[in-house]
């Protein structure tokens, strides 16, 4: 079982309005560059997919940010379909400016089961509460922008005129 899903079906539901077994952590996943049995990537090609360097994958790893990587038999890191759609919904949170603390929590809390449901749950909501905060601000900030920009394209018009006089 992969960090993205869950034991239980409780969570989301199908396109018949039933719960379903799987966590729905970000959008649907993308398309997979191997289909799920062939999924052992080297940790250059999820670099080359995901745009992480190899150091941050293995500091992910050192941190507890990702769960247990295998490992081939010579000992290099193999990574699963399920590890891309972790390291996609890691994205995701690091856009939403979680702190790294916080992350390895809420993946502490996945590895532990459904007992932190409630958790998980409240650590999202509050994540959610300051990306809207952050949202208001920067659409505030837009706004102050476009007045500057129509002022200056007023006062550009303006000058335009009186040298056309």
């Amino acid at each position: 079982m992969t960090v993205m899903q869950t034991t239980a079906g409780t969570l989301g539901p199908d396109a018949t309005g039933h719960a379903t077994g799987t966590d729905i952590c970000s959008t649907p996943p993308r398309r997979h560059p191997r289909p799920d049995g062939q999924d052992r990537y080297t940790i250059s090609e999820v670099v080359a997919f995901t745009g992480l360097t190899a150091h941050t994958l293995r500091w992910y790893e050192r941190i507890g940010l990702m769960s247990h990587i295998d490992r081939s038999h010579t000992g290099q890191r193999r990574y699963s379909n399920g590890d891309l759609d972790w390291l996609d919904f890691v994205g995701k949170l690091r856009m939403t400016g979680m702190p790294v603390a916080d992350m390895v929590r809420y993946a502490e809390m996945v590895r532990e089961g459904e007992s932190t449901y409630l958790d998980r749950r409240e650590l999202l909501e509050s994540t959610r509460r300051d990306v809207l905060t952050r949202i208001a601000e920067l659409q505030d900030t837009v706004a102050v922008l476009d007045r500057k920009i129509s002022f200056y394209g007023d006062a550009g018009r303006a000058r335009e005129e009186e040298g056309n006089r």
